[in-house]
């Protein structure tokens, strides 16, 4: 598998080309720093995202809330976890950082809130 990309993990972004071998070793050319391959090597062989995203809420005022992962889970969980958040409905109050979902369709990884709904 061979794929080219935007490194995100310094101000450089260098645009790399990576290559998966048949040996399970990736082959990175483009980067200015370790860093780059680092990257490279993890979106190849275990792509990992961050969800943002809304749930609905039971309060006329505020029908949606927004929330996102604490951290990042595998980029093939993103669908399992908005198929479980979309059939959520916040009942009660929550504060920015409040678990909406803990261990996100088993991912290890919580859902939280990123807004207050109290004044």
């Amino acid at each position: 598998m061979k794929k080219e990309l935007i490194c995100i993990t310094c101000p450089n972004s260098c645009r790399l080309s990576a290559e998966l071998l048949d040996d399970g070793t990736v082959f990175v050319t483009g980067n200015t720093c370790k860093r780059g391959e680092v990257f490279a090597e993890n979106e190849l062989k275990h792509p990992m995202r961050s969800l943002t995203t809304t749930v609905r809420t039971a309060f006329p005022k505020m029908p949606v809330l927004p929330v996102r992962t604490k951290g990042e889970i595998p980029k093939e969980m993103l669908r399992p976890v908005m198929r479980v958040l979309s059939s959520l409905i916040i009942d009660r109050e929550v504060q920015c950082g409040d678990v909406i979902l803990s261990d996100a369709a088993g991912t290890g990884c919580d859902v939280i809130a990123t807004l207050d709904m109290r004044p």
